[in-house]
């Protein structure tokens, strides 16, 4: 009897053992799947002071201007970052081949993953001084707002004195591509001109009105917006955006950024910057998108204006 009450025992112990242990697994498998989730690992060693100051920027869930706007307690951080020999695979060793085009920020690629999606891949200049602002308030901006009508960020990867962006490809290039060539813009007609900036308008009222961080992006221009298959229009390149505070109304600057044909008088002259800025940057595209001619292309035959100036006259 002693024997069998030893033996139950002798079960019943090795039960709670096995259960304890199953417990303590989960748990340890559910962190990693959290970590696996966040996603923020730094592939490779040899840490600069830079990668570890925007490692630190993403896991601790600070901002740029963090006393600009509250923190809801929600934790933005979730940000992939690709491991820089994945990226250098996926492009060839940044083959020209697969090169989209050159902007402000450095050279963008393209490149099919082995999953079907496209990529479009940002790699930052190094020779670009400004180049590592505009990469942090393009990581950090874009990862926070979320908008049918803001370019999606992906991930991003941080390795040695290499940074760049992976965003979702946008097939159809940017708008400048259609409007100023003679042939392409004829693709362009009237609904599909009214779509693409109301589509414009809705990503500015949500950057300035109804998105969690009241963004003025200062650089609103043809070639800062991007289109997608079906031709809807995403505005990119959050490089020179600024963060107000919500009772913020406007902002002076001693460096003046952006396309100058796009800028407000005020913000080129004085460098004064508010939603305003953006609002006249968005006029000029617009009369860009109504009649296919650059701004600062377009000459009046009796007065040689610029396309703004043409249309005044017109409408005086």
């Amino acid at each position: 009897m002693q024997t069998l009450q030893t033996r139950k025992s002798k079960w019943i112990w090795i039960g709670i053992v096995i259960a304890i242990a199953f417990v303590t697994f989960s748990n340890i498998m559910c962190y990693c799947c959290q970590l696996r989730k966040r996603k923020v690992v730094l592939q490779g060693h040899n840490e600069t002071m830079e990668e570890k100051e925007l490692c630190n920027l993403v896991i601790s869930n600070r901002y740029i201007d963090v006393n600009e706007f509250p923190n809801d307690g929600k934790d933005g951080s979730n940000i992939t970052i690709f491991s820089y020999k994945c990226i250098e695979v996926a492009t060839n060793n940044f083959s020209l081949e697969n090169k989209l085009g050159e902007g402000g920020f450095g050279l963008v690629y393209m490149r099919t993953l082995l999953t079907s999606q496209q990529i479009a891949i940002k790699r930052l200049s190094r020779n670009l001084g400004q180049g590592i602002i505009e990469f942090k308030n393009e990581l950090i901006l874009i990862s926070k707002l979320q908008h049918m009508n803001l370019v999606k960020l992906l991930c991003c990867c941080i390795f040695g004195e290499e940074w760049m962006l992976v965003y979702e490809y946008m097939p159809n290039k940017s708008l400048d591509y259609f409007l100023f060539d003679s042939n392409q813009n004829k693709l362009l007609y009237w609904k599909k001109r009214f779509k693409i900036i109301k589509g414009i308008a809705q990503g500015l009222i949500y950057l300035h009105k109804y998105s969690r961080l009241k963004v003025i992006h200062r650089d609103i221009k043809a070639g800062n917006i991007l289109l997608d298959q079906s031709m809807n229009p995403k505005i990119s390149d959050f490089g020179m955006a600024r963060i107000f505070k919500q009772n913020e109304v406007e902002a002076n600057t001693n460096k003046i950024f952006g396309t100058l044909y796009y800028m407000s008088p005020e913000y080129a002259m004085e460098g004064v910057f508010s939603i305003k800025s953006d609002v006249y940057s968005f006029g000029v595209l617009m009369l860009e998108i109504v009649s296919s001619r650059k701004n600062n292309n377009f000459y009046d035959n009796e007065h040689a204006l610029n396309l703004v100036g043409y249309v005044r006259n017109i409408y005086c």
